[in-house]
C-alpha cells in the first residue's frame, strides 16, 4: 500500500463521541454526563447483577438436586463455555451488523431464559441435566452481549474519556458481584431460587425497554458489510500475527484455568464450613466483590509501582494463596477475609490482561479481538472448573483447591520465562488514513487480488531489510491478506518483490481502512532501504483460476 488516491475518511463521529475538546472533563464521573453511555452503564450494570444472581441460584439449586460434586462445577462450566464456543462469531457479528438491534436481541433471549428456568422450578420439573442445558442458553445471552457491549462504548464517549468509561464498566462489573450475590442470597433464603429467576426476566425486560429507547445510528461502511466467515477469518489471523495479544491470551489461559476452582467449588465449601448455608455463600462472594472494588481502587498506585507482568505473576501467587487459605479456613471469618483477598489480586490480574488486549488492538477489529480474549478466559474458566470438579470427586474440595493453586503459580512462572513478554513496545494503533488507496475505474466484482511492490535496495543491507520484511509480513497478515511472499531477484542483486494476496478487491480496499500510525511507520522504514528516487513499484493485478 504506498500509492493511489485516498479513499474516502471514515466520519469522525465513528472514533468520538459528540462534544469537542473544550467541551471534555476528565473526571472520573464525566462519562456519565453522555446520555446514551449513561443508558448503556446502566443496561451493564444490570445485566451483570441478573448474571450473578442467576449464577447464584443455579449452583444453589444445584445443591438441592444433587451432591455430586462434578454437577455443582459443571453449573459454572455450561455458564462459560457458550462465551468460548460463541466468542468468535459475536465479536464478528459485533462488528458487521447494527449493534443496537443486535444488543437488543440478546437482552430479550436472556429474559426468554430466566423465564423457562422460572417454568421449570414452578412446575418441579428441574432436573440437573434441565439446569445445566438452561444454563448454558442463559450463557449463550452473555456470549453475545459482551463483544457488541465492548465495541459500542468507544463510540459512546470522547477519546478522552475512554479511560474513565472503562473504570467505570469495572465499578459496574464488581459492584454488581456485591449486589447480584446478596440480592439473589436474600431471595433464595426468604422465597426460594424461583423468585431470583423471576427477578432476572423482570430485570433482562426492562433493560430491553431502555435498549428500544436508545437511539443508535447504524453507519454501514461504503464498502458493503463483510461476511461473517471473512471477518471471522481476519479476527484470527489479527490474533495469530501479534505477540503481544497471544502473549497476553497464554497468560489470560493459565490464570483463569487454575483460579476459577476457586469460583466453581465455592457453595460446596460454604456448605463445609461450621454453619454454612446459602447466606453463607452469598457473604463470600460479596467479600469477593468488595476486594475487587478495592483492587480497582489501588490500581493506580500499582502500575506506577510495578509492571504489568510483575502484577500478573505477582498477582497469580497471592490468589494461588488466597485460594488456599480458603481450602484450609475453618469457619466463615477467615475464609471472608482469604476471599476478601482473591478478590482484590482478580482485579488487579484481569484488568492488566484487558489493558494489555486492549493496548494491542486497533479499532476496526476491537470487538473480534476483545470476542477472542473472551474465548480464552471462558474457555479456560469452563476446563478448569470441570477439571477441578473431577479432581475434587476424587481427591476432595479442599485438596482441589491446593493442586489448582499451586499448579497455577508454577504456570505462570514457567510462562514468565518460556513465553513472549508483556514488556514488549507497544504499536501505535491509531487509525489513519496517511496511506491512500487505489481508485480503478471498473474495479473487478470476483477473483483474489496480486499486489506486488518491487523494491531495490543496497544487498550489504538485505539482512537487515528482511528483518523489516518480516514485520511486514505480520502487518499485512493481521490486516486481513489471504498471504504474503518475498521474493528475490536471481538477476539483479538487491531486487526484492514483496507479494501479497487479498481475497477479493473490496477485501483490498478495506485493508486501507485499518491502517494505523504503527503501519505508516513500517511504510516509511520499508521505503527508507529503497535506493531509487520513485517510490516502489506497485503492481495489481486479479488472478484468474482456469
Amino acid at each position: 500500500m504506498t500509492e493511489g488516491k485516498m479513499a474516502a475518511p471514515t466520519p469522525p463521529e465513528l472514533h468520538s463521541a459528540p462534544g469537542g475538546p473544550g467541551a471534555e472533563s476528565l473526571s472520573a464521573l464525566a462519562p456519565l454526563r453522555q446520555p446514551d453511555y449513561r443508558i448503556l452503564w446502566s443496561i451493564w450494570l444490570t445485566a451483570n447483577v441478573c448474571m450473578w444472581m442467576n449464577d447464584v441460584a443455579a449452583a444453589w439449586t444445584m445443591t438441592s438436586l444433587t451432591s455430586s460434586p462434578l454437577l455443582v462445577a459443571l453449573v459454572q462450566t455450561a455458564s462459560t463455555l457458550p462465551m468460548f464456543m460463541l466468542g468468535l462469531p459475536s465479536g464478528a457479528l459485533a462488528d458487521i451488523l447494527d449493534r443496537r438491534r443486535y444488543f437488543i436481541a440478546t437482552q430479550f433471549w436472556v429474559a426468554a431464559v430466566a423465564l423457562l428456568l422460572c417454568a421449570a422450578v414452578l412446575a418441579d420439573a428441574m432436573t440437573p441435566a434441565l439446569l445445566l442445558a438452561l444454563t448454558a442458553a442463559n450463557g449463550i445471552g452473555l456470549a453475545m452481549r459482551f463483544p457488541v457491549f465492548a465495541a459500542i462504548v468507544p463510540e459512546l464517549v470522547p477519546r478522552a474519556q475512554l479511560p474513565a468509561a472503562l473504570a467505570l464498566n469495572g465499578v459496574a462489573m464488581n459492584a454488581s458481584r456485591i449486589a447480584g450475590p446478596l440480592i439473589a442470597g436474600a431471595l433464595i433464603a426468604s422465597a426460594g431460587s424461583v423468585y431470583v429467576f423471576v427477578l432476572n426476566a423482570a430485570l433482562s425486560l426492562f433493560s430491553g425497554a431502555l435498549l428500544i429507547r436508545w437511539r443508535h445510528v447504524h453507519r454501514p461502511s461504503p464498502l458493503g458489510r463483510e461476511r461473517l466467515l471473512s471477518a471471522m477469518r481476519v479476527g484470527v489471523q489479527f490474533v495469530r500475527q501479534s505477540a503481544r495479544v497471544r502473549a497476553t491470551l497464554l497468560r489470560t489461559v493459565i490464570f483463569y484455568a487454575h483460579s476459577i476452582a476457586l469460583l466453581a467449588l465455592l457453595p460446596l465449601v460454604a456448605q463445609a464450613l461450621a454453619r454454612g448455608a446459602a447466606s453463607t455463600f452469598t457473604l463470600l462472594l460479596a467479600c469477593m466483590g468488595v476486594g475487587a472494588i478495592a483492587g480497582a481502587l489501588l490500581l493506580p498506585r500499582l502500575r506506577l509501582r510495578f509492571s504489568r507482568n510483575a502484577l500478573i505473576v505477582g498477582g497469580t501467587l497471592l490468589q494461588g494463596a488466597a485460594s488456599g487459605a480458603v481450602a484450609l479456613s475453618g469457619n466463615t471469618a477467615l475464609a471472608g477475609l482469604a476471599m476478601l483477598v482473591a478478590g482484590v489480586v482478580w482485579m488487579v490480574v484481569a484488568n492488566s490482561l484487558t489493558v494489555s488486549v486492549q493496548m494491542a488492538l486497533p479499532d476496526w477489529v476491537r470487538a473480534r479481538g476483545m470476542s477472542i480474549f473472551q474465548m480464552s478466559m471462558m474457555g479456560a474458566s469452563a476446563l478448569g472448573a470441570a477439571v477441578w470438579g473431577q479432581v475434587a470427586s476424587m481427591a476432595g474440595v479442599q485438596a482441589s483447591l491446593l493442586i489448582s493453586s499451586a499448579c497455577g503459580a508454577a504456570a505462570m512462572l514457567a510462562v514468565r520465562w518460556l513465553a513472549a513478554d508483556l514488556s514488549l513496545e507497544e504499536e501505535d494503533m491509531t487509525p489513519t488514513h496517511e496511506i491512500p488507496a487505489p481508485v480503478v475505474e471498473g474495479a473487478p466484482a470476483a477473483g483474489h487480488v496480486q499486489i506486488t511492490i518491487e523494491y531495490r535496495i543496497d544487498p550489504a543491507r538485505a539482512a537487515e531489510f528482511r528483518l523489516v520484511m518480516q514485520e511486514s509480513r505480520r502487518s499485512r497478515l493481521r490486516q486481513g491478506a489471504l498471504s504474503w511472499e518475498l521474493m528475490r531477484s536471481v538477476t539483479a542483486p538487491g531486487c526484492y518483490i514483496e507479494r501479497i494476496v487479498d481475497e477479493s478487491w473490496t477485501e483490498h480496499l478495506r485493508r486501507f481502512d485499518r491502517v494505523t500510525k504503527a503501519d505508516v511507520a513500517l511504510r516509511d522504514r520499508k521505503i527508507a532501504y529503497h535506493l531509487d528516487a520513485e517510490a516502489p513499484k506497485v503492481t495489481r493485478c486479479i488472478i484468474d483460476i482456469f
